[in-house]
């Protein structure tokens, strides 16, 4: 189990001031957060697979 799934689920993340950041720590901050969609759209295809093998056993 990681560390991150002992966050609470509805916690909203407060956004970065980018003002204060430089172009190269911009181009970084966008790379980390593509890299994180990415996590996120492989989390949800395997939910739906899971979801969707538990709806065919029940149907």
């Amino acid at each position: 189990m990681d560390a991150e799934d002992l966050e609470p689920l509805g916690k909203k993340v407060k956004p970065r001031d980018l003002t204060v950041m430089s172009i190269e720590d911009l181009e970084e901050y966008i790379e980390l957060m593509s890299v994180e969609i990415e996590r996120t759209k492989a989390a949800i295809k395997a939910k739906q697979s899971a979801r969707m093998g538990a709806e065919s056993v029940f149907k």
